[in-house]
């Protein structure tokens, strides 16, 4: 991992930017050491540099956890194929025309979880090396769909924080039964974007024993500012 750039903001955390092989990501650490890791991601094919994750990254890392992200293969800044990016165009033709997106959702969105787990999993094996982060680990994330896959393969996050979650490809609906760690679960009443009872139906499937449903009224973009300070009180009973 090498870092190419740093900087100490004005709430005392420092953002890092880092290489890993071909992975740009950022890091967010907080004066204090050592700091849980939390991963965050963003939803697919939006870049690290966000604005939505990086105010949420930067708040919980000023509330005292370690925050990275990445732009895994296919994402943000990294170069896409020819397929994916007819497979967005039809997206949003599909979308705008409201008709059904089902399968351009299975055959884009399936492959694109498969190809960034492992770069995940490999950051993660980099940031646990770094002096000032421990574990336990969580995620945090708008990607539903990665956060499941995840979840599932890796033993070392011990607590998950999901957005949405109504467009999410069969192979993790069906591996949502496999989960078992605590779950936060934000659900915006209103999304446009995420069918309302394909999202309620996700959270039935979940195996946890622990988790917990926030719904607000409004779209997508529409979260209130204090599920923040939620989501971290979560973070704080898992990781702390």
């Amino acid at each position: 991992m090498h870092f190419t750039s740093e900087q100490r903001l004005d709430d005392g955390v420092v953002e890092r930017e880092f290489i890993l092989g071909e992975i740009p990501g950022t890091l967010w650490t907080p004066g204090s050491a050592p700091a849980p890791l939390v991963l965050m991601a963003h939803n697919n094919g939006l870049p690290k540099a966000e604005p939505r994750l990086v105010a949420r990254a930067r708040y919980t890392a000023a509330r005292g956890y370690a925050v990275a992200t990445i732009d895994a293969a296919g994402c943000g800044d990294r170069p896409r194929s020819a397929a994916d990016e007819q497979a967005r165009a039809e997206l949003r033709r599909a979308m705008r025309a409201g008709e059904p997106v089902d399968e351009i959702l299975e055959s884009f969105i399936g492959p694109l979880v498969e190809n960034a787990v492992p770069e995940w999993q490999t950051t993660l094996d980099a940031l646990l090396e770094l002096p000032g982060i421990s574990g336990p680990v969580g995620y945090s994330g708008g990607w539903t769909a990665l956060g499941i896959r995840l979840a599932v393969a890796e033993p070392r996050i011990a607590a998950a924080g999901f957005f949405a979650g109504g467009y999410v490809p069969r192979a993790q609906r069906e591996e949502a039964r496999q989960v078992g760690i605590p779950l936060l679960f934000l659900l915006q009443w209103d999304d446009e974007g995420n069918p309302r009872q394909r999202a309620l139906d996700l959270f039935d499937a979940f195996g946890s024993k622990e988790k917990t449903l926030h719904a607000n009224l409004g779209g997508h973009t529409g979260t209130p500012w204090f599920e923040l300070e939620d989501g971290c009180r979560f973070l704080d009973r898992h990781l702390k």
